[in-house]
């Protein structure tokens, strides 16, 4: 009994290995055989699907803009930003805190020598995308060259002047400099205003306000230039530290510094009154300026922050001064 009793658990020990096995070699050809239908299933896909080099579109170059060129290789200017913050250099920006957002732009233009280290990041960012800078301003720029001339960020710089201090016949003194300052900084983006482009500002001041800037004795500010260089490059335009035309005749306006990292330099509105009443010597029609830029606000993407406020309409039967005139000199979009 013991003997038959035996061989028929052993049978069933081998029918139950046979079993086992059948199951584990069937369940792995079926997985073999999903991972093969798989893997052609995605080959095919790959076949039909464009590869990423096929639909991968060139990114168009940047317009040139115009009347900018290269101080070494005379090249014009490429650029264009969707967005710019327009950072200028008011005592109104200190203590506001829009550092971060004005970063967020894609571009941020700042103006002549004012700085975004020593403090000052929180109230007016960190990043430059263009700096333009007047020949007056040249040798404070160069004295905090380790700050503003920082090729790190990829700044693009431009300089305005004098057509008699832009000549490149060797005779024009912040044209040589700036030159011999890109030979050893070769690395910097440095650009300068022709003298046709020049003239082109001074018939867009003219055509916009009726005045002769030469003959009222007056320069255009590096905000003039600023403004319009981004009227040029920019889809919008937020500016941070520009107060309204009337802003210094409200009686009650708030006295802040001219420049803000200048805490103890002359009144802001001072300033500009004194500058807008001059009439012996050169000055900057600073009020006349920006009556102008609220106009052009009225036309173009410009916002203006820190102070906030925007230009009012205008009665329903008024017309914008100058538009018609003005209209082909003001910076077209391209």
């Amino acid at each position: 009994m013991k003997t038959p009793m035996r061989h028929g658990i052993a049978v069933l020990l081998v029918l139950l290995l046979c079993a086992s096995l059948f199951l584990v070699y069937n369940g792995s050809f079926n997985g073999a055989s999903r991972d093969a239908n798989d893997t052609r299933i995605r080959q095919h896909e790959q076949l039909r699907r464009p590869t990423e080099a096929s639909v991968r579109v060139a990114k168009p170059h940047p317009p040139v803009l115009q009347g900018y060129s290269g101080i070494i290789d005379h090249k014009p200017l490429r650029m264009h930003c969707q967005t710019c913050a327009l950072v200028t250099s008011s005592g109104h920006l200190s203590g506001g805190g829009r550092g971060e957002e004005i970063d967020r732009a894609e571009c941020v233009i700042r103006m002549n020598d004012a700085p975004t280290a020593r403090g000052y990041a929180r109230d007016v960012g960190r990043r430059t995308s263009l700096r333009v800078i007047a020949h007056s301003s040249m040798q404070r720029v160069l004295r905090s060259r380790h700050e503003l001339l920082n090729a790190s960020q990829d700044t693009v710089f431009i300089f305005w002047g004098p057509s008699s201090y832009m000549r490149r016949d060797g005779k024009g003194l912040v044209y040589n400099n700036l030159r011999l300052m890109n030979q050893v900084l070769p690395k910097l983006k440095v650009y300068i205003i022709s003298w046709q482009k020049m003239l082109q500002f001074d018939e867009l001041f003219k055509k916009e306000t009726g005045k002769d800037r030469r003959i009222s004795n007056s320069w255009l500010s590096t905000g003039w230039f600023t403004m319009t260089i981004a009227l040029e490059l920019c889809d919008r335009i937020n500016v941070y530290g520009m107060v309204a035309p009337d802003f210094c005749r409200e009686p009650q306006h708030h006295s802040v510094p001219y420049h803000y990292y200048e805490p103890r330099g002359p009144d802001e509105c001072a300033m500009y009154i004194s500058h807008e009443r001059g009439r012996r010597g050169s000055h900057h029609r600073f009020i006349t300026e920006k009556r102008v830029f609220a106009k052009w606000a009225r036309t173009f993407d410009i916002h203006f922050y820190q102070p906030d406020w925007s230009p009012p309409p205008l009665p329903a039967n008024h017309t914008l001064e100058g538009t018609v005139t003005a209209a082909p000199l003001v910076p077209q979009k391209t």
